[in-house]
Order: structure tokens, then sequence, then C-alpha cells
């Protein structure tokens, strides 16, 4: 499905028959498709609202740079025209950047928060470097940026392993627009929430890969402590890619915060 919205056009769809609401962001350089593996687990209790990012798969790219404010807002105004009054936000890396910020802007729409194999300030990887990725982009196009992202973000036995799951997802970040890659690195570059985690009171659950190197167990147990109520999962055997290439083990922790922390009458009415 398309809508209009903040100016741009938004690609999104819209899973489950009945159940609470959850909106899922996806990762920098993917797209909707980046949550399949998690339908199945999901869809049978809750409703779930997928988009393309600004810039991202089949939405609109404009004209950068974006800032996490600006793309909390285009999911506010998603939900506000779905009709979605609070929802569950998961959200993957570049998602779980701008679920903080959505959090911390619309407290009210947010029931509880998932932050997978995301960070809260950015240590491991500074500002040059995404300036560096932005430059590359212009410069020279999405194919240099596919193979270095590839190999940070899957471990090499599930690279030798599952070679098409690395080639879908290779094909997503080399299907990237450049104003929609630049523009949300220069968002995501900027994030800078840890002295203001303390103020999200919702259920989080914080979910890191063991082999993450761009955004590690560090930064995981940073968003962790600063939170004043949320539980840490570790996936194993995996780096940053943990719902791709451990579905199960982040579909179980996934499920098991959910049932607990959400109230399952909710969204049911």
């Amino acid at each position: 499905m398309r809508t209009t919205l903040n100016g741009i056009e938004v690609e999104y769809a819209i899973d489950g028959d009945s159940g609470p609401w959850l909106v899922m962001s996806h990762s920098l350089g993917c797209d909707i498709a980046m949550w399949d593996l998690q339908m199945p687990a999901l869809t049978g209790r809750y409703r779930v609202l997928r988009y393309d990012t600004r810039g991202h798969g089949r939405s609109e790219a404009t004209a950068g740079p974006y800032t996490l404010d600006q793309l909390a807002d285009d999911a506010a105004a998603l939900m506000k025209h779905v009709g979605i009054q609070s929802a569950v936000w998961v959200g993957f890396s570049m998602g779980g950047m701008i679920g903080q910020t959505f959090a911390l802007k619309h407290p009210s729409l947010t029931q509880a928060l998932v932050l997978a194999d995301t960070t809260s300030e950015h240590h491991a990887t500074p500002q040059s470097v995404w300036d560096e990725r932005i430059r590359v982009a212009r410069e020279q196009g999405m194919a240099p940026l596919v193979q270095p992202a590839i190999g940070r973000w899957f471990t090499q036995a599930y690279r030798e392993q599952q070679p098409e799951q690395v080639a879908a997802v290779a094909q997503a970040i080399g299907g990237t627009s450049v104003d929609g890659w630049a523009g949300c690195c220069a968002a995501i570059s900027g994030v800078n929430t840890t002295s203001r985690l303390h103020e999200i009171a919702c259920p989080v659950l914080v979910i890191v890969g063991e082999h993450d190197i761009g955004t590690p167990l560090a930064s995981a147990l940073t968003i962790h402590r600063a939170l004043p109520d949320s539980v840490l999962a570790v996936v194993s055997d995996a780096a940053h890619m943990t719902c791709i290439e451990q579905p199960s083990q982040f579909n179980r922790a996934l499920r098991q915060f959910l049932d607990a922390r959400v109230d399952p009458a909710f969204g049911r009415e």
C-alpha cells in the first residue's frame, strides 16, 4: 500500500488481522522485506505495520540531510493515517535510533519499545566514517558500499552457508537511492539520546548480536542501563543482522517480551 504524507509517498504493509499493533522500522539500506522472517512468529497474535523509511525501498527520497526527528514524524503521520492510536515500536539499527527519538517525542503513541542492534550514541562508528559513506555514495553510487556492509552485518559462516539470504540483503543495499542513503546516514550519525533515555517509561527490550561490531554489546548495555524498565537479550552466533542470521533466537526473545509485557486485549476493540 502507498500513501502521501509529510510531502513524500510512503510504501507500507499491514499483516495480521487482530491484536495489539506493532510498528516495525528497518535498518539503513533495507526495506520492509527485512522483517519477512519475523512475520510467521507475530501475525497470529499481533497486527503489524511495516513501512519503508524515507528514501528506502519504494518510499520516496527527498534531498537530505534528514534528521531523526523528521523520520520519527514520518512514522507518526503514517500511524495516524492507518488509525493506530498506540503501538509497540520494533526498531532495528537505524529503526532503533528512530524509535528512541519517536518514544521521546511521541510518548503517548508508544506502548513499548524493541531496540535491536542499535545505539544511543556513536562510539564504534565516528562521524568521519558516516561522512565517508555519504561521500562514496554521492561520487560513486551505492555499489562500492554493498560488500563492506555485508561483511559487517553477517558472520563469515552465515555468508558462506546462506548465500541467497545474503544476496537479497546485498540487492536491497545496492538498490537504495543515493539521496535516501545519504540523508539517513546524516540522520543516524547524529544520534545522541543516552542522557534522555531515563525519560522513556514504557517497557523496552534491547537485543544485540554476539558479534555485532557496528552497534556492539557495549552500546546495548549503555541503552539497557539508562532505561528505567528494560531487559537485554544477546543473540549468539550472529553479527549485526540478528533478525535474519538467527531468526529463531530473535523471534523467541521478541515473542517472550511481547507476550509478557503487552496487554493482549490492547487493540482488539
